[in-house]
Parts: C-alpha cells; structure tokens; sequence
C-alpha cells in the first residue's frame, strides 16, 4: 500500500485519538474521553509499527511515534492526582511481581506452610515431640503468654497504650530482622533460604502443635489469626526473594553470573518492598488488634479469616488487566 492510501484510510482515526488525547492531558477523565482508549493506543501502535515495516517516510514515523509516546504516557499514568510511583507498586507493581515469580513463591509457602502444619499435626499427636523441637523453659514460656488466667489475652483487659506502641515498634524490629535472615541467605545458592523457611515452619509448627491441645488453644489461636495473614506470608514472600537470588547464581543460563545475581536482585527487591509493606501491616494488627484481650475470640476468628481471604486475592488478583504478562 502507498502511503498516501495509508494515511487517507488512518488519517480521520489519527485525528480522534490525538483529540482524546488533549482532553486527558487537561484533566478531562470524562468517559467521552477515556472510552475505548486502550483499543485506540494499540491500533495506533499497529499503524506506528506497519509504518516502520514498509518504510514509510521519516515525517509520518515521527509522527506516529509521538503519538504513541503520548498514549503510552496517559495509559500508564496514575488514576487520580494523589495515585503515584508507591500506589502503583501497591495496586499492581507487587501483586504482578507475586505472579511473575510464582514458581518460586509456591515452592517458598509449601516449604514454609508445609512444614508448619506437618510439624503442627505431629506434635499434636505425640505431644512429647514439642521437647524435641523446643527446649522445656522455651514451652513453659509459650504456656504462660497464652494461659487463660495469667495472660491479657485471656482475660476482657488490655495493655497500655503506651506499651500498645513499644510492641508494635518491637514487632517492627523483630519481624523485619526475620525476613532479612531469610532474604539474605539466599545468597548461599538459595540453601540459606530455604533452610530458615523450613526452620521458621518448625518452630511455629511446633508451639501452634503443643498449644492446640492445652487451654491456651483459644488465647493463641485468636492472637495469631489476623496479624499471621500478613505476617506469614511476608516471610514466605522474603524466602521466595532470596530462592531467587540462589537460583541466578546456580542457573545463570547464557549470562555470567554477576549479571544474572543483578537482574535477579532488581526483581527480588520488588518482592522484598512488599514484604516490607505486609511487615508493617502485620505488626500494627498485632499490637493493635491481635492483643487486645477485649476482643472476643469469635471476632477475631472472623476478622482473621477475612484477612486471610483479603491477602490470598490481593496477591492473585490485584493488578490482573490486559496488559499483565501471561
């Protein structure tokens, strides 16, 4: 086809979508303006590609081009003027990166997870094995935080508020110090990883196994239900990122390994913000909700299995469009 064909068949369709164009760049979010906008950007990228293709004069390309550097600009740009770089990460950037790497965050949860209930469920039916995990004054500890009578959560009290905010600063500390071990010792070709997932699933697994069949069952189970959707999964999520680093140094493929440790890291790193983020979530809910002992069990059973529900769709779900990789 002549260009002058081509530009007399595309020439009416160039002019609308320059036209919705200047209406988004006034802040016009109209839906006269946003309507079909996506079908119209890609068209424009097929014309700005056939264009190239048939070599086409230099004036025409550069004019396809700016256009589509225009839409590109309007279709990846924040919704509204308080949406930015930290919005996009949370709405789309993190759960995406979740999903581009989900071999490595399953093989990280059934390590973790697996463990957790493996070890949970052996202790509760051989009791003894607990002593085999933890050392004897380590379970009595578990007992009496727990214990119906003796601890706040047993109990319709509540600490300070003052003491409310030096355990979420604690928790803080404590839970970020964990997903640091576990990212980190990735870099032992991803055995460091792996062997602090499977050591965290035997601990927890182990105390959640012990509890379960003493009268702190309820006490521990409603305090570790809504902060552990985040908190639990964070981990897994540190693990995953560090899984990733190993595997760039043990498979590079073609690369060196140098340039296959830095490319994995930009990707795990994205992992590690998120982790970051469900961190600081998990520790406000724990020093905020999950200890106060106001609360009834039921309530937080409830409000714990709806966290749970919220973070499984957040990481499968968030950020799914047309233009997420398969």
């Amino acid at each position: 086809m002549k260009q002058s064909q081509f530009e007399a068949r595309h020439q009416e369709q160039w002019a609308a979508f320059e036209a919705t164009l200047e209406q988004l760049e006034r802040r016009d979010r109209s839906s006269a303006a946003h309507g079909h906008f996506s079908q119209r950007y890609r068209r424009l990228c097929t014309d700005l590609a056939l264009a190239q293709e048939r070599h086409y004069s230099s004036h025409l390309i550069e004019r396809l081009r700016h256009l589509a550097l225009r839409g590109h600009q309007q279709l990846y740009r924040p919704r509204n003027r308080y949406a930015g770089p930290i919005a996009a990460f949370i709405l789309r950037g993190f759960p995406r990166q979740v999903r581009a790497n989900r071999g490595i965050v399953l093989g990280a949860c059934a390590t973790l997870f697996g463990t957790l209930a493996l070890v949970a469920l052996l202790v509760a039916v051989w009791p003894d094995l607990v002593y085999s995990v933890l050392a004897p004054d380590k379970v009595s500890e578990m007992e009496q935080m727990y214990d119906a009578g003796q601890s706040h959560l047993g109990r319709a009290a509540d600490r300070a508020s003052t003491e409310d905010w030096m355990m979420f600063g604690f928790y803080i500390m404590n839970n970020i110090g964990i997903a640091f071990q576990t990212f980190a010792s990735g870099l032992l070709l991803g055995l460091g990883s792996l062997f602090y997932l499977f050591y965290n699933g035997l601990q927890i697994g182990a105390v959640a196994g012990h509890l379960s069949g003493t009268p702190a069952a309820t006490p521990f189970w409603s305090f570790v239900i809504g902060h552990g959707a985040f908190e639990l999964t964070a981990i897994a999520l540190a693990g995953a990122a560090g899984l990733r680093l190993g595997w760039a140094l043990v498979a590079p493929g073609r690369l060196s390994r140098g340039e296959a440790l830095r490319q994995a890291a930009s990707q795990a790193l994205q992992l590690v913000y998120g982790v970051a983020m469900f961190l600081l979530i998990a520790a406000f809910l724990e020093a905020y909700w999950s200890s106060k002992g106001s609360i009834a069990p039921a309530i937080k059973f409830a409000v714990g299995a709806l966290l749970w529900a919220l973070v499984i769709a957040y990481l499968c779900l968030a950020g799914r469009g047309e233009h997420e990789p398969d």
